[in-house]
Parts: C-alpha cells; sequence; structure tokens
C-alpha cells in the first residue's frame, strides 16, 4: 500500500512563500494525477492544483499567479511554491494522489 507524506508547512506572514512537499512511501508507483488540496476551518476541502505524470497542470483561480505545483516522477514526489501568500490560504493542506490522501500540513499566513 501507497503511503503520501506531505512537509513543509507552517506559520508565514502575509506576502510571505511556503513549499509544501509530498513524498510517495513507494517509488515504483506512479500516480496518473497528483494534486494539493486544502481544508479551512468550517469549509469543504477544495482544489489547489494538480499534475499529471506528462506534466499538465490545472489551478484553483484564487491561487493561479501564485503558486506552482511541480513532480518527480522518478522519486515520487510533487511539490507546491506558494508564493504572496494571504491569510485567506491558511488551512490544512493535503497530498493526494489517485484516491490516496496524505494525513495534511497546517499553513498558517498572519496578517
Amino acid at each position: 500500500q501507497v503511503q503520501l507524506v506531505e512537509s513543509g508547512g507552517g506559520l508565514v506572514q502575509a506576502g510571505g512563500s511556503l513549499r509544501l512537499s509530498c513524498a510517495a512511501s513507494r517509488s515504483d508507483f506512479i500516480f496518473n494525477v497528483m494534486g494539493w488540496y486544502r481544508q479551512a476551518p468550517g469549509k469543504q476541502r477544495e482544489l489547489v492544483a494538480t499534475i499529471t505524470s506528462g506534466g499538465t497542470t490545472n489551478y484553483a483561480d484564487s491561487v493561479k499567479g501564485r503558486f506552482t505545483i511541480s513532480r518527480d516522477n522518478a522519486k515520487n514526489t510533487v511539490h507546491l511554491q506558494m508564493n504572496s501568500l494571504k491569510p485567506e490560504d491558511t488551512a490544512v493542506y493535503f497530498c493526494k494522489g489517485g484516491i490516496i490522501w496524505g494525513q495534511g500540513t497546517q499553513v498558517t499566513v498572519s496578517s
């Protein structure tokens, strides 16, 4: 069974940057699509960005131009570079590969 482990969350001031990483526990299983989702308190989980194994990306309108998703198929990892962070980006960020979810990592943006 494959597990996904996120890292890189934390506390940052508005306008700052963070880089999230997600590593799969097995390198011999490549997900066709990997992505990042987030869930703020009292809100539903929402899509942030996805990327296919071929590199095609998709972003939520709220993060376009600020966030960049990338992946390394050889290492079976996916990253989310978050720039120009806003307080409304505060949420638990989850990595997803196929139907498998990571445990989440907290991102807090202070104003």
